[in-house]
C-alpha cells in the first residue's frame, strides 16, 4: 500500500492471491481494501508545519463495524498509534455512529526529529514531539476534505431484481378493519366516519406533482412525492432520489444550531409556563452540572428539589417538543459520555439529541413546497449526506441501474 509504483504479486500453494500493477495510490488502496472506494471515498492531500497527510478515507455513510481496514503509516512505514487513531476517529464526530468505523489509509510525512521511531522494538510505535501539532493537521485535513464533499452519500453495487408484487388482504378487508373510534381528518366532511370508508372502495391514489418534459438543475432534483409519510421522491436529472425526511431535516438543525452558537447566541422560546420534569436524582444531578453548557444551547433550566429541572426555555429550532423526553435523553447522553470527551465533544453529542428531538418525524405528511424547501436546504448545508449517526440521508437510483430492473439492459 505504502509503494503503490511497485508491483506486487503473492502466490500460496500454487494460487495467486494477489496481483497488483504499478498504479497511482488511491488506486492502489481501493484494489486493496474495496473496489468501491473509488466512488465512496475521499482523496486526502494537506500540509501544515512541515507536516503532509495524504491518502483516501471513506465516506462517512461508506463505514464498517470492525476498525479491521484503517492503515496508518508514518514516513511510509506501518504504525498503530493511538494518537492517529485516536485522530481519526475525532474527524468523524458526530458524522458517523459510535460502533461503526470509517474505511482509511493515511501516510503522514514528519521530518526526522519530528518523530521517534525507536518506541517499540518491531517499531510499530511511534513518538512524536509536537503530538498537538500532529493531531490537528489530521483532524482538520480530514475534516475539511469531509466537509467539501458533505452532501454525498455512499452508494453501493446492488444487484437489481424484478420485485414480485402481491396483494395478501382485499381492499373488503381493508374497509373492515377500519375502526369504529378511527377519526379521519375533518376535512373529509361532516359524515366522516363513512366516507373515510368509502375509501377503502376503490384503489388508493398516491399524491405526486406531475412529470415535466425537463427536469429542473438541483443535485437532489424536485420532489414528486411522498412515501410512507417517511420517504421524500424527487426526480434528478439523472436518477431517482429517496430522501429521509427525518435523518435529512435531523442534520439541518443541528447545523442551524452550530452556526447560531458560533454566531454567538441560539434563539429561544420562553415556556408560556415553564414545566417541571420528574428525573431520577443521578440524572438531575447531571443535568444541573451541565446547565451552563445547556443554556448556550438555548435549553434554560434549573434545579427544582432533589429529583425534579425546571425547564424555562428551549431551543427556538425545536417548535413544540416533549421537554420530558427531551430531558430524558438528554440525562442519558450525559451519563454515557462520563468524562472520556472533551467539552466541545460534548456539546456536539447534546446538540444532535436537541436536533433530534426537533426535526420532522416519519409519519408526518409534507407537502410537495415543503419536500422541495428541505431538498433545496440540503443542497447547501454541510454533512448533509449523513444524518447525526452517520445513517445516509439519501439514496440515488440511477437511470442504468432503473433500466436493469425493467430488463432494459
Amino acid at each position: 500500500m505504502a509503494r503503490s509504483d511497485v508491483a506486487f504479486q503473492l502466490e500460496h500453494d500454487g494460487r495467486r492471491i494477489l496481483s497488483l500493477q504499478p498504479t497511482t495510490p488511491p488506486q492502489r488502496i481501493a484494489e486493496l481494501l474495496s473496489a468501491e472506494l473509488d466512488r465512496n471515498g475521499i482523496g486526502i492531500d494537506c500540509e501544515r508545519n512541515g507536516m503532509g497527510l495524504t491518502g483516501v478515507v471513506s465516506l462517512p455513510t461508506f463505514n464498517r463495524g470492525m476498525a479491521d481496514q484503517q492503515y496508518l503509516f508514518v514516513n511510509a512505514r506501518p504504525v498503530k498509534d493511538r494518537l492517529l487513531v485516536g485522530a481519526l476517529r475525532g474527524a468523524y464526530r458526530d458524522l458517523i455512529a459510535r460502533d461503526r468505523h470509517p474505511i482509511a489509509a493515511l501516510f503522514l510525512s514528519v521530518p526526522l526529529e519530528e518523530v521517534d521511531v525507536n518506541v517499540h522494538p518491531a517499531k510499530t510505535e511511534v513518538r512524536f514531539r509536537d503530538p498537538t501539532a500532529v493531531r490537528g493537521l489530521i483532524v482538520g485535513g480530514i475534516r475539511a476534505a469531509l466537509d467539501e464533499a458533505s452532501q454525498k452519500s455512499a452508494t453501493r453495487e446492488q444487484a437489481a431484481a424484478p420485485v414480485l408484487w402481491t396483494t395478501s388482504v382485499s381492499y373488503d378487508e381493508q374497509r373492515d378493519r377500519v375502526p369504529e373510534t378511527w377519526a379521519p381528518p375533518p376535512t373529509l366532511g361532516e359524515s366522516r366516519l363513512q366516507e373515510a370508508r368509502a375509501l377503502f372502495d376503490h384503489a388508493p391514489a398516491a399524491r405526486a406533482e406531475p412529470a415535466v418534459a425537463e427536469v429542473p438543475k438541483h443535485p437532489l432534483g424536485v420532489a414528486r412525492g411522498q412515501v410512507s409519510a417517511t420517504y421524500i421522491v424527487a426526480e434528478a436529472e439523472d436518477g431517482l432520489v429517496i430522501v429521509d425526511q427525518h435523518a435529512a431535516h435531523e442534520r439541518l438543525v443541528l447545523e442551524r444550531m452550530r452556526a447560531a452558537r458560533e454566531g454567538g447566541a441560539i434563539p429561544r422560546q420562553p415556556l408560556l409556563m415553564p414545566e417541571v420534569v420528574d428525573l431520577d436524582e443521578p440524572d438531575c444531578d447531571r443535568l444541573e452540572a451541565a446547565m451552563p453548557d445547556l443554556e448556550a444551547l438555548g435549553l434554560e433550566i434549573e434545579r427544582f428539589g432533589p429529583t425534579a429541572i425546571l425547564v424555562r426555555s428551549t431551543p427556538a429550532a425545536l417548535g413544540k417538543t416533549d421537554v420530558r423526553d427531551l430531558l430524558s435523553d438528554l440525562a442519558a447522553e450525559l451519563a454515557e459520555l462520563g468524562s472520556a470527551f472533551s467539552l466541545q465533544e460534548k456539546l456536539d453529542h447534546v446538540a444532535a439529541t436537541i436536533a433530534c428531538h426537533g426535526s420532522v418525524r416519519a409519519g408526518r405528511v409534507l407537502s410537495v413546497v415543503e419536500m422541495n424547501a428541505l431538498l433545496r436546504e440540503m443542497e447547501v448545508t454541510p454533512r448533509s449526506g449523513q444524518c447525526n449517526h452517520g445513517r445516509p440521508t439519501w439514496v440515488k437510483l440511477g437511470h442504468a441501474e432503473m433500466e436493469k430492473l425493467f430488463g432494459r439492459r
